[in-house]
């Protein structure tokens, strides 16, 4: 992750409303990963990378603890046809106007883990730019 990504991370931590948009944040990124039905070990490392280099890890926030519940909630969006209903609840947890702007680039470097964008994850980057950019 480029160091100006990480900068604007560390801001958003200090003003963010927490957890809420931690949550939704992983929620993203993990959808980002599973939209093309690969799941790598890079793309988790870098997902915990953004979590733990924007300084959200805390006594209330953990991507180790939150990862399993997340995963399991962006699954049901996916099997159910629901990714919209998912990116629609995601939209309105995310209040931070700097990290919203920071969602596109993250998911990105998510997305871009394994040199390959497909379609699917071409299709989800255009409607996280329309929504967060």
């Amino acid at each position: 992750m480029n160091q100006r990504l990480r900068d604007l991370y560390s801001n958003v931590s200090v003003y963010a409303t927490a957890d809420l948009e931690h949550q939704a944040v992983i929620e993203l990124l993990l959808l980002m990963m599973v939209v093309d039905h690969h799941i790598s070990f890079e793309e988790i490392d870098a997902i915990r990378g953004i979590s733990e280099d924007s300084g959200w890890e805390s006594e209330t926030f953990s991507f180790d603890q939150y990862v399993g519940q997340a995963m399991a909630k962006v699954r049901a969006a996916t099997a159910g046809g629901e990714v919209d209903v998912l990116l629609d609840d995601i939209d309105t947890r995310v209040t931070s106007s700097v990290l919203r702007q920071s969602l596109f680039s993250a998911a990105r470097d998510v997305a871009g883990v394994d040199h390959d964008l497909d379609a699917e994850e071409e299709s989800l980057l255009g409607q996280v730019a329309a929504r967060f950019a």
